[in-house]
């Protein structure tokens, strides 16, 4: 072996060690961020992601900690700051903090907070975490605001610390203009905190390797990737590939196809003859859209290949401009989750046509977040109505329906898909505002049959503590057009809410629980995968014994059920 060839061998040893020690490094930030973050939706449910960037603002690495709509989003943040800041206004101990949406994650809930790493006096990287906060001023609903302006207060691009220094302006701006802002300025303050402790992990590894060793490895990185990506998709068949899912809207259905284009060059998906933007915030900027698209291609082309600028950028993404799917500015877009975390089961529908691609059924796929209030001026006024109140709170609590089954096993119940967060605990729940959760229970009878069983959703149902009213928002999807199942299977459960004193409420919206009622919100359930015919009957029998279906849906989906349990 040449020294050349030796040389380049050991180089691509380190190179391979930093890599390693730089995704370490950025799930310790986010673990840091979970541990010191005030807010339920980081602390509890892991809304958050957390990453690594060259000085250019490339993303080497992200933690696997955290949910894609906020990692691929936030896959160019580090590119609109230095857009926004030359190289020469960046100082050692600045911190820059944004929730511009078409910027940054979506929507002004998500908080972006980007710092800057010096070895020496050189600008070497960056770190950059996002959370989902509970509050962020606004009208406080969702449904109300017909436009971003009335969705909360929007910080564009600002240093919130300027060379080691706290910008108190900047501060008192966020405390003066949201309900909780303990929670939310503390969330902030964890987002700067585990920031730095990424950066001070990662000067020491440039300490240990050097600089130009790191920025070769960077280039490593991002090249070894992308190749890697490029490899898996030469060896899939090139041409066009459609899909389309008909979703609940708002007002009317409306439709989301999607062309995916493959070629050696890469993958181009088109979203076609897309909505226009409503009047509600489900509206998705093309940040979001790219980011849960990106995500949807990756679970069935590359999986095993690390998350960063290099992999990520072998797929294009393209929504038409002003459309539902490509919202501009001043479009209301709060809730653009709901139709945002759909996309991934409309692009692997695309890849249903390709032969051993293992595309499972479709999921609930969008959270089923409980969004609560309380107290003068948020609870909405009923005409002909009075309604005693008692004190101001906000809570989101983050929920899931069922997952699609795949063609080797049952759709996992009450499972974040794609999004990948936890369901927030009754005893958090109960502890963050005066509620009493009666019930939490997997919705029976909701999973698609098929060969595979969809995932349950489940129900919660939730009362006032103080026998009150309270107000909640609703954005469900899955309530009129269900989770489609494959190969076979049938369609997961439809989702509900409705009172327990038997109304209907709005799956879209917003609506009030009355003193001395209940509020009842069943999750949707996942798509089934096969034939119900081919299910063993030993597993409709557990099915059974568990508790997921009652005797009479299995005679109705599985009729031979009980013939072949009376030959064992």
């Amino acid at each position: 072996m040449s020294q050349d060839a030796s040389r380049r061998g050991q180089d691509i040893v380190r190179y391979q060690i930093i890599w390693n020690r730089l995704i370490s490094i950025a799930e310790q930030q986010a673990h840091a961020l979970v541990r010191c973050a005030f807010g339920a939706p980081t602390r509890e449910a892991g809304d958050l992601s957390a990453g690594i960037y060259d000085a250019r603002g490339n993303m080497l690495s992200q933690a696997v900690t955290g949910t894609p709509g906020h990692v691929n989003s936030m896959a160019k943040s580090v590119m609109h700051v230095l857009d926004a800041f030359s190289p020469a206004q960046i100082e050692e101990g600045d911190a820059f903090i944004f929730n511009d949406p078409w910027k940054g994650t979506g929507h002004l809930n998500d908080i972006v907070l980007v710092t800057p790493v010096f070895a020496g006096s050189q600008l070497v990287a960056f770190f950059a975490c996002t959370l989902h906060v509970v509050d962020i001023g606004g009208c406080g609903v969702f449904g109300r605001a017909a436009q971003v302006y009335e969705e909360g207060l929007f910080l564009p691009i600002l240093k919130i610390r300027r060379a080691g220094r706290l910008n108190d302006d900047v501060i008192a701006i966020i405390r003066q203009n949201v309900r909780e802002s303990g929670q939310v300025l503390g969330d902030i303050f964890a987002e700067i905190s585990s920031n730095d402790l990424g950066a001070r992990l990662l000067v020491e590894l440039i300490e240990t390797f050097g600089h130009e060793t790191f920025h070769a490895a960077g280039h490593y990185i991002l090249e070894t990737s992308r190749n890697a990506s490029l490899e898996l998709i030469k060896a899939l068949p090139h041409g066009e590939f459609l899909n389309s899912m008909t979703v609940d809207g708002f007002g009317a259905p409306f439709t989301l196809s999607a062309k995916v284009t493959i070629s050696e060059q890469g993958i181009d998906v088109a979203y076609v003859d897309v909505p226009d933007c409503v009047g509600i915030g489900i509206n998705v900027p093309l940040s979001y859209t790219e980011a849960y698209t990106a995500y949807g291609v990756k679970l069935l082309v590359n999986p095993d290949v690390p998350n960063n600028a290099g992999s990520l950028s072998v797929v294009t993404v393209s929504a038409p401009d002003g459309s539902l799917l490509n919202a501009r500015h001043p479009a209301p877009v709060a809730g653009r989750g709901a139709v945002g975390q759909l996309l991934p089961d409309v692009v692997m529908g695309c890849f249903s046509a390709i032969a051993g691609m293992a595309v499972p059924a479709e999921s609930s796929s969008s959270l089923w977040n409980i969004v609560l209030s309380g107290g003068p001026g948020l609870v909405p006024a009923v005409p002909g109505e009075t309604h005693a109140l008692g004190r101001t709170f906000n809570l989101i609590s983050l929920n899931a329906g069922g997952m699609g089954a795949q063609g080797h096993q049952d759709g996992m119940s009450a499972t974040a898909f794609p999004s990948g967060i936890r369901n927030v605990s009754v005893e958090i729940l109960e502890t963050m505002a005066p509620i009493v959760v009666t019930r939490k229970d997997l919705a029976v009878n909701s999973g698609g049959a098929g060969r595979f069983r969809g995932g349950l959703g489940q129900v919660v149902e939730i009362e006032s503590r103080e026998n009150v009213a309270f107000a909640t928002s609703p954005n469900y999807d899955r309530t009129i057009y269900p989770a489609r199942g494959r190969d076979g299977g049938l369609p997961g459960g439809k989702g509900h809410v409705s009172l327990a004193s038997g109304a209907s409420l709005p799956p879209r919206g917003s609506a009030v629980v009355p003193a001395g009622d209940r509020l009842v919100i069943q999750m949707a359930g996942g798509g089934g995968y096969g034939a119900p015919a081919e299910r063993p009957a030993e597993c409709v029998r557990r099915d059974i014994r568990y508790g997921y279906i009652t005797e009479a849906y299995a005679d109705a989906h599985y009729p031979s059920w009980r013939e072949a349990s009376r030959s064992v």
